[in-house]
Order: structure tokens, then sequence, then C-alpha cells
């Protein structure tokens, strides 16, 4: 049985493609292939999307001159072909591990990133940049955006096409056409796309050619072949790609090797007005497992190349998602006018859980979180009880419509923020950090964090309850704590009223949101030193609970506030309170801990928590520290 020497060997930068033949295309597209999918089975991550771009991967590194010439992933989490053939294959297995290849593109990893992405719907954008800069300087590279289907549904991707024309005249847009971005495409554009590739005229086009280019002489046919990929766009149109100024080509099977080369370098070398260029492709295309799937393995855990067996976490406790979701579930039995919205995430947020409840109240709006605001504000005002559960980190999308839409006119929408805090292997462009600071900052917010599932569940009862203005609470990605739930619905809290978990003397640990086992352990921690402390549950970073931290500051030595977020956030409004009511004046000593004020890449979450000093650890250290303790022994300061 013959044997192809491994192409893959050859190639360590896209150089090594370009004088390669269709057939050595193909044979390393399936050595791509393959090497996704053991990478991501070693380290877990995104595959579907890879799968289905490996074969365009390959053909735009083959005939675009890269890193010369620019070439912008959006998102980002189908790059890793792309990291494979652009010098990084020897650290694939490192994808979203401590200290290792980040899973999404990222400038300072290499010269074949010109930009980061992983935030969906950036890449026209960023490529008009690069060409104004091109055409600025008077350089002549290309310049190529490839965008989803799904992302292009999304508000900024149509602010970049309407500016193109006048922004460049020598641009390519690669639109892959999977059908799928995380959950199926929704919305009017989706439409457009599925009737173009559905439609008769391309199916009748693509017959008819098929059908003349088989009975003519070998390289007759090989030529039309290329010919009809490249001119189909006559018969199918793409009118609306046109009527904003672009050239529309398409749509082309994007699995077919011999069509993406040949139409590719027509478009590089198009330079009378920006290129369109439609390609469809399949989600998790050449691994069964993945094409089988309802998701087509978007993101998974480490797996079994051979069945697609993903491991299985042990039995814990059930993860903050899915406690919420659960408990959306429970009042909305109870109250019809909950209606709950997400982003393109039904899955991340756990309403896919409400929506298989309450179908008819459930609105995904698509990767268009500007949107999803604006839009549950317009419920609100109407009466209705919106919960708008988008991750924290995809909400700073929406944040002029929370301001605008939602704060100044003291609707009562709710927001439901996931992932806030550190993510782990997701690393620095999915961590929740900021949206204790951002939302905090807006007159009339009420702004929660939970400090395990009881706490989530009855956080989401508080916000139903409050109808005369906004509510956000905040959960990070992952397992609660094994606290166990009511079997009905939650009692809601008492608005701006935190808790005390243990008393003591010395300190007092003030924590928002879970770093309250953390808390708790460092409290052992101290007591083991002979120094008392006091533990709070603070709940609400908006309103503080005045009364709770004026009576903390008089009868502690120091207080110690903790929080997974970064720095200007609940500490920040706890010093301004106890600064406003004199609490200083009185010598009180205070530390603040909270996320450090660099963007922590991605690792372990333990050991991001430890970096961060947000440990059991590094809060014992901030409470010595408050204690003018920093290198000396209790007994000695007893002494």
């Amino acid at each position: 049985m013959p044997t192809h020497t491994p192409l893959l060997d050859t190639v360590s930068s896209p150089a090594d493609t370009r004088g390669l033949s269709i057939a050595e295309l193909k044979q390393l597209a399936e050595e791509v292939r393959a090497e996704t999918i053991d990478a991501v089975s070693v380290t877990g991550g995104h595959l579907g999307a890879g799968l289905g771009v490996v074969e365009l991967t390959v053909a735009l590194h083959h005939v675009y001159e890269t890193p010369k010439d620019i070439l912008i992933w959006d998102v980002g989490h189908q790059a890793y072909p792309h990291k494979i053939l652009t010098g990084r294959r020897d650290r694939i297995k490192t994808l979203r591990q401590g200290g290792g290849l980040s899973g999404f593109t990222k400038r300072a990893e290499s010269e074949f990133d010109p930009f980061g992405a992983a935030h969906a719907a950036t890449s026209i954008s960023a490529a008009l940049g690069f060409c104004a800069a091109r055409d600025a300087k008077g350089e002549d590279n290309a310049v190529v955006a490839v965008i989803g289907d799904g992302s292009l549904g999304a508000g900024m991707a149509y602010e970049a096409m309407n500016a193109a024309t006048d922004a460049t005249r020598q641009l390519t847009v690669i639109l892959n056409d999977n059908d799928m971005s995380i959950a199926p495409p929704v919305g009017g554009m989706s439409a457009y796309l599925a009737n173009l590739v559905s439609g008769g005229a391309y199916r009748k086009a693509r017959k008819l050619g098929k059908t003349v280019v088989e009975k003519l002489p070998t390289p007759i046919r090989d030529a039309a072949r290329k010919a009809e990929e490249y001119a189909r766009g006559m018969v199918t149109g793409g009118t609306f790609f046109e009527e904003l100024g672009f050239h529309y080509v398409g749509p082309i099977d994007g699995h077919d090797m011999d069509a993406l080369v040949s139409v590719l370098k027509n478009a590089r070398e198009f330079k009378e007005k920006p290129v369109l260029v439609h390609v469809v492709t399949q989600k998790g295309k050449g691994y069964a497992p993945a094409e089988g799937a309802a998701d087509k393995l978007h993101a998974v855990a480490k797996f079994d190349v051979v069945t697609g067996q993903q491991q299985k976490a042990a039995a814990g406790p059930p993860s903050y998602t899915k406690v919420f979701a659960q408990e959306l579930v429970k009042q909305a039995a109870k109250d019809d006018k909950i209606v709950a919205i997400t982003a393109a995430m039904p899955s991340g947020t756990g309403l896919d859980i409400f929506e298989k409840a309450y179908p008819t109240r459930t609105f995904d709006v698509g990767i268009a979180e500007q949107h999803a605001v604006t839009f549950a504000a317009g419920l609100a005002a109407d009466g209705m009880k919106p919960f708008a559960a988008i991750y924290s980190t995809f909400l700073q999308r929406g944040y002029d419509q929370v301001v605008h839409d939602v704060a100044i006119q003291r609707l009562p929408v709710r927001f439901a923020m996931d992932r806030a805090g550190l993510v782990g292997a997701d690393g620095p462009t999915h961590a929740g950090s900021f949206d204790i600071g951002f939302m905090g900052a807006l007159p009339g917010m009420v702004l929660m964090a939970a400090a395990d599932e009881l706490e989530l569940a009855r956080m989401v009862a508080t916000a139903v309850e409050i109808d005369d203005r906004p509510s956000a609470f905040r959960y990070p990605r992952g397992e609660g704590v094994g606290v166990e739930l009511p079997t009905g619905p939650a009692d809601p809290l008492e608005i701006g009223k935190g808790r005390i978990v243990r008393e003591g003397t010395s300190v007092a640990i003030v924590s928002f949101g879970t770093r309250l086992t953390e808390s708790l352990k460092a409290a052992d921690l101290l007591a083991a030193r002979g120094l008392s402390a006091t533990v709070c549950d603070a709940r609400f970073a908006k309103p503080l609970d005045l009364d709770l931290l004026l009576r903390l500051a008089r009868e502690h030595e120091a207080i110690v506030t903790v929080e997974e977020g970064a720095m200007g956030g609940f500490g920040a409004f706890v010093l301004q309170a106890l600064a406003q009511h004199g609490a200083l004046d009185r010598g009180l000593k205070i530390r603040t801990l909270g996320l450090p004020d660099v963007f922590q890449d991605q690792d372990k979450p333990d050991l991001m928590y430890a970096e961060a000093g947000l440990d059991a650890e590094g809060i014992l250290r901030g409470a010595l520290s408050a204690l003018g303790m920093d290198n000396v022994s209790a007994a000695g300061r007893r002494a």
C-alpha cells in the first residue's frame, strides 16, 4: 500500500506552500486537519470551526504572501490550522495552557497574527485600518479579512462594509458561510445567505456548469471549471454586497482546493474595488464525530480521537450557569412577564434550558449585544421583565446602550453577567474583569455578586422583584461550591444588605462574590497566627451596606476588601463610602484586593488566582499587610 511523504513536515512557514501543486495542497490540508484534531484532543478548545476552514487556510497562505500580505481572522477560534502553518506547529499542543499558545490570534505571538481577535465582527474594520495605512504609505500589499456568517449579523460588520469603498479599493473579504456560528444563526442576513446557496439559480448554474464541463477535453475542462467558480456570482447575484460597493464572487465550495486557489488568485489581483468572496464551508468537516454533532464540536474538552468521546469531569456541584437558568425557569413559572434574551450564546448562558421550558419567551438576537440591550430596554418599557444573559466580556460591547437606553431611563432590565472574573484557558479576551466598575458607576443600578449557588438563586429572585430600576448580578464560570438549593423558587434578598459569615475582632475581610470561600480559608490561616477575623459577604456593590461597613470600621483595626474584578470596582466604592463618612479619620487601615493591573494570560484557574493574590494565601498577605505585619510574626506583634 503506497504511503505519502508527510508534506506538513516540510512546511515551516507559509512560503513553503507556494510551490505546491493542487494535489499537494489537498494532501497538506488533510494533514493539517489531522494535526488539528490530534492537538485539540490533548488540549481541549475550539474544534469545529477550525476543521471547517482547513482548505481555506491552506489556500490563503498558498496564494497570499503572508505576513507581507495581511491576513486577519475574525474571532480567531478557527485559527488553529493557521497557527500550525505559521511556525507554531511545535507548540500547538500548548494551546490554551499556561505559557502556551493563545486560543485566539495574538499579535505578541507571531508576525503572522497582525491583529488580535477573540470577539466577533472586528476583522473588516481592522482590515480597513491596514488598507488605509498601506495606501497612505504608497505600498501595494494585499489585505484579507475572514469573517463568518454569524459575525456578519453584527452591526460592526455592516459599519465596516458601508465604509469600505470610501476607505480603499484594494481589499478582499472572505465570507466563511457555514450556516452556523456557536448556535444556529438568526436573522435576515442568515436567510439571505441561505437563499443564495440553496436558490434555484445557484443550483441550476452548478448543474449546467458541471454537465458541460465534464464533456470537455481535460485542459479546457480544468480552465472552465475554474472560470465557472469565479463567475458564479453573475448568476446568483450577491446584490446586497454589490450595493455596498463590493465585487461579489460566489458562493464557492470552501472545500474545493482547485476552486479556492483559482478564485483567490483572481481576487488578489482585483484592485478596482473591494472584493467579497462567499465561501461555503462545513463546520467540523472531515471528522465524523464533529460532523454528526449538533454544535459541530464547536468547543470541546479533551477527547478520544477515534470515538470523539470527550473526557467528563468528575460529578460535582452544578455550574453557576445552570443554577441561574434553573432558577429563572422557576421564577418564570409564577411570573409570565419574565422573558430572556441571549446574544448568540443560548447554551453558554444556560438559556437553552429556559428556552425548552418557555420557547416563546426566549429571544436569541445573534451576535448583537448592542441590539440585545436596547431590545431588553424596549421590553422593560412596556411592562415586561427582561433578563439579558450576556457574558461580562461581551456586555462591554453594549455598554453605551446600558448607559443611554437602560440606566438614564431607569428601566428595569436585569443583566445576568456570566463568566464574571477570570476564565482560565480562554485568557484575557474573555475574562470578565471590568463589569463591577462599569456597572457600578451608573446611577440607580443595583449590582450584586453571588458568593455561592444559593446566593445566585436568591439574586435571580431579587432581580425579579426590582421593577423600578436596572439591576445586574455577576457569577463566574465553572461549578459552584456545593451549597444545597431549595426545590422551589428562592427567596429574594433585602436590597443593599450584606451578611456576616464569621465574627472576629482584629481584621474584617469583606468579600464581594465567589472569593468568599477563599476569604474563609484566609481567616483560618489568620486564626492559626492568633488573629481573629470577621468575614463578611457584601452581596451588593451598589447600594453598599453602609451601616455594616461603618460598624466593621468601628470594631476592627483593618478592613480588607476582596473581589474578582479590576481595580476601581468594589474596593474603590468601599473606600469612597468610608472616606465620605469619616471612617478613615480614625486611623482605619484598608487594603483592596482585586485583579492585578495587567491582562493575565491563560492558565489553570488556581494558578491565575494565586498570581492575582486572590487565593487564601494572597488574602492572608493582604490582611497581614493591613495590620502592619508583613515581616513580623503575630506573637511579635502582640508583644
